[in-house]
Formats: C-alpha cells, sequence, structure tokens
C-alpha cells in the first residue's frame, strides 16, 4: 500500500514552511531515519527523516516550494514489493477517501432526529435556519475549527469564520481561507442585535491598520520596490503584536560601573589555557562582557526567584534554573538561542556554548528545543554604540533585559568626581508576573554581580 509522506510541523507553532532541497530522488530506497529532506521554517533549516521503509514513487511537491502547509502530501513511497509507477499514482488518493465521511456527517444525521413537537411548527424560519450546513462543511452552532491566526484576521475583519470554507488538515479554516474570504467580500458576520433602550454602548472598536493598497498609495509608482515577507519575519511581527497587545509592560533602568568586571574579564582571558585546533593552538576560552552579563542575569534571577516566573491564566509558573535566551541578529531577522541552567556554568563554558549557538542560529541550523522556552532573554546592541533602549518581551518569559554600551562618563563618589566605565541596563518586566519592588530587587541583585563580579566565580 503506497505510504504519505506529508509536511511535518517542526514546532508548535508552525503552520506552513519551505521545502528548501530534497536529497532523495524518484526510485531511491530509503529506510527509517534516513534523512529525506531539508524544510526552512520561520527560524531554522531542518532536516527531516523518513519514518517508514519502501521506494520514493513520487516527490509531489517540488524542492524549492515555499508556503507547503503542515500535513499537506509531499511525497510517496512505495512499499517493499509494490510498483512505484502504481503507488505513485494511487498514493495521494488515500487521505481525501478517508476524510469524505467526515464532510456528510451533518447530511447523514438529519433522518435521526426526533420527530418536533407541534408547537415546532410556529418557530420562525429564521430559527430553523441554524441548523443548515455551512461552506465549510459544519453545521451552524457546532464548534468551527480555525487557527488562532485565523480567527483574530477574522475577527479584525468582520468575517464569519464559520462560514469560511476550510483548507486546512480537516477542514481546519487556515490564515489563507481567511484572507481568501476577505478578498472575495464574502462571509461577513451578521450584524449584532440592536441594544435595547438604555443599555450602555460598547467602545468604539480599535482603528484597523491600513491596508497594503492604502499605504502604497502614499508613494509615488516606481519610486519603491516590494520585498516579500519570509516566515521569519512574519513570525517576528505577530509575536511582537502579541508581545505588546497582551503583556503590560514596564520599564527599570540603572546604571552598572564597569571598571571591576573589565579587568577580572582582563585578568581571566590571560589565564586562558592553550589548546590545539585545526588552526594551530588558540586560547580555550575568550570571554566577553555578553558572557558575563548572561551569568549575571542568571544569577540574579536564582538570588529573587519570585521574579523568575512566567505567567499563565491559571497559574504562575515558577522555575527552578535560570535559562537564559540571547537576541541574535541573523539576516533578516532575530533568533533567541537559550543558555539552559546559565546558573550553574562556569563563565567558560557559557562563552563557548554561546558562540557555537551564535554560529549555528546564523546559518539557521538551530534545533527548536535550542531557541524555544527560556526564563528570561538578554538583548545586548552596546556594540553598536547604543546608550540604551527598552526590549520587548518575549513570552512565555517575564522579563528581558536590554544592554547598552559602556562608555566612560563623569561619575561622583564620596563627594569626588571621578571618570568610570558606566554602562547603562533597562530590564522590561510583565507587570501580571513581575510587580514594580520585584523587579527592583532583580535588577539591584544584578547591579550587585556586575560591580563585584568575583561573585560570578564561587
Amino acid at each position: 500500500m503506497p505510504i504519505n509522506i506529508t509536511m511535518p510541523a517542526l514546532s508548535p507553532t508552525m503552520e506552513e514552511g519551505n521545502l528548501s532541497k530534497w536529497l532523495v530522488k524518484e526510485g531511491d530506497k530509503v529506510s527509517p531515519g534516513d534523512v529525506i529532506a531539508e524544510i526552512e521554517t520561520d527560524k531554522a533549516t531542518m532536516e527531516v527523516e523518513a519514518v517508514d521503509e519502501g521506494t520514493v514513487a513520487k516527490l509531489v511537491v517540488p524542492a524549492g516550494t515555499e508556503g507547503v502547509k503542515v500535513n499537506a502530501l509531499i511525497a510517496i513511497l512505495a512499499g517493499e514489493g509494490e510498483d512505484a509507477a502504481a503507488a505513485a499514482k494511487s498514493g495521494g488518493n488515500a487521505a481525501p477517501k478517508a476524510e469524505a465521511p467526515k464532510a456528510d456527517a451533518p447530511k447523514a444525521e438529519t433522518p435521526k432526529e426526533a420527530p418536533k413537537p407541534a408547537a415546532a411548527a410556529a418557530v420562525p424560519p429564521p430559527a430553523k435556519a441554524e441548523q443548515a450546513p455551512v461552506a465549510n462543511g459544519h453545521a451552524a452552532g457546532d464548534r468551527v475549527f480555525a487557527s488562532p491566526l485565523a480567527r483574530r484576521i477574522a475577527k479584525d475583519a468582520g468575517v464569519d469564520v464559520s462560514a469560511v470554507t476550510g483548507t486546512g488538515p480537516h477542514g481546519r479554516v487556515v490564515k489563507v481561507d481567511v484572507e481568501a474570504a476577505i478578498a472575495s467580500g464574502g462571509a461577513k458576520a451578521a450584524p449584532a442585535a440592536k441594544a435595547p433602550a438604555g443599555t450602555p454602548s460598547a467602545p468604539a472598536p480599535a482603528p484597523k491598520p491600513m491596508s497594503d493598497d492604502q499605504v502604497l498609495k502614499l508613494f509615488a509608482e516606481g519610486s519603491y520596490e516590494l520585498v516579500p515577507h519570509d516566515n521569519m519575519r512574519k513570525t517576528i511581527a505577530r509575536r511582537l503584536v502579541e508581545a505588546k497587545s497582551t503583556i503590560p509592560h514596564f520599564y527599570l533602568t540603572l546604571d552598572c560601573d564597569l571598571d571591576a568586571l573589565l579587568a577580572l574579564r582582563t585578568q581571566l582571558n590571560a589565564a586562558a589555557p592553550m589548546r590545539k585546533t585545526d588552526k594551530g593552538e588558540a586560547p580555550a576560552y575568550k570571554l566577553s562582557v555578553n558572557d558575563m552579563v548572561i551569568k549575571a542575569m542568571a544569577m540574579a534571577l536564582m538570588a529573587v526567584p519570585d521574579a523568575n516566573a512566567s505567567w499563565t491564566e491559571s497559574a504562575m509558573v515558577k522555575h527552578k534554573h535560570a535559562d537564559v535566551g540571547v537576541a541574535v541578529s541573523i539576516p533578516g531577522g532575530l533568533i533567541t538561542p537559550i543558555i539552559r541552567h546559565a546558573d550553574e556554568k562556569t563563565l567558560s563554558v557559557i562563552s563557548n556554548e554561546m558562540k557555537d549557538l551564535a554560529s549555528r542560529a546564523r546559518s539557521r541550523k538551530l534545533k527548536p528545543e535550542e531557541y524555544q522556552g527560556g526564563t528570561t532573554a538578554v538583548s545586548n546592541l552596546g556594540m553598536f554604540g547604543i546608550k540604551d533602549f527598552a526590549a520587548v518581551i518575549n513570552p512565555p518569559h517575564a522579563t528581558i533585559l536590554a544592554v547598552g554600551a559602556g562608555e566612560e562618563r563623569a561619575v561622583v563618589k564620596k563627594g569626588e568626581i571621578r571618570i568610570a566605565t558606566v554602562m547603562s541596563v533597562t530590564l522590561s518586566t510583565d507587570h501580571r508576573a513581575v510587580d514594580g519592588a520585584l523587579g527592583a530587587e532583580l535588577l539591584g541583585a544584578f547591579k550587585r554581580l556586575i560591580e563585584n563580579p568575583m561573585g560570578m566565580l564561587v
């Protein structure tokens, strides 16, 4: 029997991906565990392994195809002893046939309904119409399966999602279905019933963002070029909107004296043992200020455990370790690989692990577990000369630390003016999980570690 290979969901939030490359061709034999393709998600390029044994009968989706939906058929395998040509012709038909009864389910149930009492004859036609099937195969009032993004777009556009035909797995309504309904002008939500006299009026809806056409009309034709968004840019935009619209941010800023930390860093780097590499001998580690910031943030969270938390509607998630995400700029976007258990690791381990993660992030070779989750994050723009800024919290984190440049400033200590290297840091905090005093306590613990860095070595 032909074996269908479908687009896998390589992360919990993935809805589609780009099929970058096939590593097999039609006629090749594959075994479980063989790498057969490379899939590009919003954050990384990942290898896909075969889970069954067979012969590649047909590559349904060509290499280089973008926007392939999760669970969409991408290839067909012929089983042992099966003719590949016959499998290629019949393999893709298996899934639709299996799902056909689902679409007919509402019709099959109609004859089984119990006879209605005589009084039901007086019910006006609209009540009867509520049981009629709608475009996506559901009866009105039944649960409609739709992705959260599709529901949000439909709500903003005033579209009735139950009247949209779903093309996702098992009739699920996805983003492209709603966009198609909006473009066609159909599936508009029914107008709300008029409120009785004296009922307080609802607040006016938030203004909608300008459409693409409205934006482009503001610029002279020929004065721009259009660069389509890739999956990473779309995901960054969606998550930033989610973060700023659902998380009540507040911000705390402190200045940290870096002179002691810079002196210790110089000592530790000078003491690094030499090791052999492909290019000759090199130090076993080379600490950066950012490596020490990561360690200080992790230790501060352990010193103020109530701030090492994530908000959920039902409970506060209190974390037992400090897993610190570090913002890394990559072509076309941003990714946040995570140093797990940073509170327990030495500075040299953090430094070498960070270099490896950053290198693989830029080549989009990170695994999902290497950039998903975490308990906080650090974003450092000091190397660009930025003095201070406020970063956007990355859910499910409750905090993110924005780090500015270390610069020489005139400071007053014990009534005397002297020159010191000072770094400004700003803590963005989710007020649902971390209140002002608790955030101040966390930032104070971080400042103490930065200004007394020997505490990070014990």
